[in-house]
């Protein structure tokens, strides 16, 4: 079956040269962009019930640009003044790179992984005497903690975000050819929002073994997966399955 319709379960890109958009003109397909779930903010107030207080940690591990956004949001609701030698531990290049949006990148110590936690562990455990927080979404993954105990450092987690879903009851009655999905909590959403959800000639992109799991979980079935060798993003796993698909 030809493939016309597409819905991706993020926000709309901001960036004009975003692949999805060159996606769209190359193949003629309609893309339409919807997150399936959103952050929302933790209080100060809770946090401190957590008996987190800022001023007791000499280092931030920061997971994602969210970590980033709702770190500072916190420092700033507790009027706490982020210190100059405040180490950040970030865990790719993105979210380095995000983080000058809230400090002097070059008068800092910032210290970059190259893209998993795992790879940022070393970095830790070379300065294995700073005092840790983890600022994450209620929905950390278990890894994580296992890696950090296992480095036998100075650490603790904090709830300062929380993955929510959304309400889609808007599109009830709207269907696509493709849903794309890039974590279990879009699949969580889906069946939220829509319990009796059938997947028919529907066809389900996801990306990442973890969303696999979730969807066949469901009893779903994979049409397109990535990251894979061949199509390392999901726009080129999506243009591959349209241009076999679209020829028929």
């Amino acid at each position: 079956m030809k493939v016309k319709t597409i819905l991706v379960s993020q926000p709309e890109p901001k960036v004009e040269n975003s692949p999805y958009f060159d996606l769209q003109e190359k193949q003629r397909v309609k893309i339409d962009f919807r997150p399936f779930i959103h952050v929302e903010g933790v209080s100060a107030k809770e946090i401190r019930l957590e008996k987190v207080d800022l001023n007791n940690y000499t280092a931030i591990i920061l997971t994602s640009r969210n970590a980033v956004d709702h770190f500072f949001r916190v420092a700033d609701e507790m009027r706490f003044k982020v210190p100059d030698s405040l180490k950040y531990f970030c865990q790719s290049e993105a979210v380095a790179y995000y983080l000058q949006k809230y400090v002097v990148y070059r008068k800092r110590k910032i210290y970059v992984g190259k893209r998993t936690f795992t790879e940022l562990s070393p970095l830790i455990k070379k300065y294995k005497d700073e005092k840790f927080l983890l600022p994450t979404t209620d929905k950390v993954k278990p890894s994580v903690p296992e890696i950090l105990n296992k480095l036998g450092v100075n650490w603790k987690q904090s709830t300062f975000y929380k993955t929510v879903i959304s309400d889609l009851s808007d599109l009830a009655n709207v269907s696509y050819d493709v849903l794309v999905f890039f974590s279990p909590s879009g699949i969580e959403s889906l069946f939220h929002n829509f319990p009796d959800f059938k997947q028919n000639d529907t066809r389900i992109a996801v990306f990442g073994n973890t969303t696999v799991k979730a969807v066949e979980n469901k009893g779903l079935r994979v049409d397109i997966a990535a990251p894979t060798p061949e199509t390392p993003s999901m726009t080129m796993a999506l243009d591959k399955y349209i241009q076999t698909a679209n020829k028929k």
